[in-house]
């Protein structure tokens, strides 16, 4: 076992539970570095990896739950830890529906890596509402000197909580303000009236889904009116996305296909579909965990 991996498993066992944004931020690494170690340890036994983070081996605490707040076993992982390790309890009952959820986290978290490439220290990143941009932001954990502007709350506490334990991750997060959704954003005027007086250097937006006739689109009618505004306000737009977006129409078009920089999605996109969407779009990157790249 290298000494990474050796201050992962001590942290895992020291504390119980961790995130992966903790250990990045800790070992000063990429989310996906410690995602990989994550899955070395899994594998062999030492730690159950879990939704964005690990804890120790049930057998070993004998505890029937994760719980991060040490309140008792029906208090499961939430917004007072880290809102990427939320839990639908429905994935414990489906193990066809985990794998599906582990195979999207692992597709994001590919993309995520590949798309922080695109940031430098100093910059202002805008980060829209997402669970491919939630990714994004667990990747750019540690990189000095950014004003993140979002209208995620989730995405907001993770950086808030990762400055507040290491001075040297420092970052500035700027909340547009707005309607709260379901999913933690927020949206309406107010946030548009926000992105509207601020520019940044770069700007990830997550979609519900890509469709060569419908472009980028999204379930929800304030929600493109903000993401809208987050393209406007960017020197540079990426929409970041995992291969199942691919085919889904949402009830309303955020904007066409050409009308942002670049499309980032994971190598799970079928080369045929890929190959239609190339021509649409002013450039499409794939990413893939062993070794991304851009086409």
């Amino acid at each position: 076992m290298n000494d990474r991996r050796a201050r992962v498993l001590d942290e895992v066992t020291r504390r119980g539970s961790v995130t992966v944004a903790e250990l990045a931020s800790i070992l000063g690494v990429s989310g996906m570095t410690v995602r990989r170690d994550l899955d070395v340890l899994a594998r062999q036994g030492v730690l159950d990896k879990v939704h964005g983070g690990a804890t120790a081996p049930r057998s070993s605490t004998g505890l029937g739950t994760y719980d991060p707040s040490g309140l008792g076993p029906r208090h499961d992982l939430g917004s007072r830890h880290d809102p990427g390790l939320r839990r639908d309890p429905g994935l414990r009952r489906d193990p066809a529906a985990a794998t599906r959820q582990a195979e999207q986290d692992a597709a994001e978290a590919s993309v995520a890596e590949l798309v922080a490439t695109l940031v430098e220290p100093g910059m202002a990143v805008g980060l829209s509402s997402g669970s491919a941009t939630l990714a994004v932001a667990r990747a750019l954990v540690g990189v000095p000197d950014l004003t993140v502007v979002t209208n995620s709350l989730r995405i907001a506490d993770l950086l808030q909580r990762v400055s507040a334990a290491d001075d040297s991750a420092a970052q500035s997060v700027v909340l547009t303000g707005g309607v709260r959704t379901p999913a933690d954003a927020l949206v309406g005027p107010v946030a548009v009236r926000s992105l509207g007086h601020l520019h940044c250097d770069v700007v990830m937006i997550g979609v519900h889904g890509i469709d060569q006739h419908a472009g980028f689109t999204t379930k929800n009618l304030l929600e493109a009116e903000t993401n809208r505004a987050f393209i406007s306000a960017g020197s540079s737009v990426t929409v970041v996305a995992d291969h199942t977006r691919w085919g889904r129409v949402g009830l309303t078009t955020v904007v066409d296909l050409d009308a942002v920089d670049r499309v980032v999605v994971d190598d799970g996109l079928e080369d045929e579909h890929a190959e239609v969407l190339r021509p649409l779009v002013n450039e499409l990157w794939v990413a893939s965990p062993a070794a991304p790249a851009h086409t």
